[in-house]
């Protein structure tokens, strides 16, 4: 499977897809989320969380640029829309997380695309034109890890369940 695609008609489905892919996650492992304003790249962020067993909330970590969060594995979560490139990256040593013994979730990852390891699992969520509450989620696996995790994954999708 080297592409998949899921219809998410709430945030509610669009969470509990982030949750179900929680459960198949590793330390190590890099998932970037791509979308515009409104995408759901958040809702997704939180559902993979609360899978991940998080306490408290989450939010889009806009103005820290990196939110730090401890449940079954660490959860690094980075929004880097306000960086001004992939030199600000470098500032915050995103080595250690990309390379450490969390996750990391990374929002409006395109934009840091020369930093981010080439073995990751891209996800892209649009929003349906014309249906406020539908998303297409894309999902394009980097790698084998990431053709393993989909393919387990798309077993556990059935919306409306």
């Amino acid at each position: 499977m080297s592409e998949a695609m899921v219809v998410s008609r709430s945030p509610a489905e669009t969470r509990q897809l982030g949750q179900k892919m929680a459960g198949l996650l590793q330390a190590g492992d890099i998932i970037c989320l791509n979308g515009d304003l409104g995408a759901g790249k958040t809702a997704f962020s939180q559902g993979v969380a609360e899978g991940l067993g998080v306490k408290g909330p989450v939010t889009s970590p806009t103005f820290t640029l990196i939110n730090e969060y401890e449940g079954r594995l660490p959860l690094y979560h980075f929004d880097v829309y306000r960086l001004g490139g992939p030199a600000d990256l470098e500032d915050l040593g995103y080595e250690e997380y990309f390379y450490g013994q969390g996750v990391c979730l990374i929002e409006w990852a395109r934009r840091v695309a020369d930093l981010l390891p080439g073995q990751r699992l891209d996800i892209c969520l649009t929003r349906e034109e014309g249906v406020e509450a539908v998303r297409r989620i894309y999902f394009r696996p980097k790698g084998e890890r990431y053709q393993q995790l989909l393919e387990e994954l798309m077993k556990l999708v059935r919306f409306g369940d």
